[in-house]
């Protein structure tokens, strides 16, 4: 594939498998042994697909903006801004109504038209202080 089209699947996985949240896109756009650098979603496309439901029911409006994307070669670089309401329990603190606002990046390497491996890195330490599953950062003075 392309560049351009390894771009634009990376803005179509977020869109489809996030934004509209599409279960069957899953299939469509992971391998069914697709592997992360989180352990917390396992491996393959049923683990993802575990975890991203649980995702659905803690924030139903979870919605993924796309800022930037990078590519080169099998891999892509995205950066974005994820934002939904805590509307589901979630990491044992239950629905608190606030809206959450986190920032990461994905580098993901594609073969054939699929992810094959995803690693994501981004703001856990907000989310979890948003929601009241971690104390509020420390502010001096």
């Amino acid at each position: 594939m392309s560049i351009e089209a390894n771009k634009e699947l990376a803005r179509r996985f977020f869109e489809e498998v996030w934004n509209q949240g599409s279960d069957a896109a899953i299939d469509a756009y992971l391998t069914v042994h697709t592997v992360g650098n989180d352990p917390g979603f396992g491996t393959g496309r049923e683990a993802f697909r575990s975890q991203w439901r649980r995702w659905r029911t803690a924030f139903p409006d979870i919605h993924f903006a796309v800022d930037d994307v990078i590519a080169e070669g099998d891999r892509v670089v995205t950066r974005w801004t994820l934002t939904g309401t805590h509307e589901g329990e979630f990491l044992g603190v239950p629905p608190s109504g606030v809206t959450v606002r986190v920032s990461g990046m994905s580098l993901d390497r594609l073969e054939n038209g699929q992810i094959v491996a995803g690693f994501d890195c981004w703001d856990e330490l907000g989310l979890h202080r948003q929601i009241g599953a971690a104390p509020p950062a420390f502010v001096e003075g």
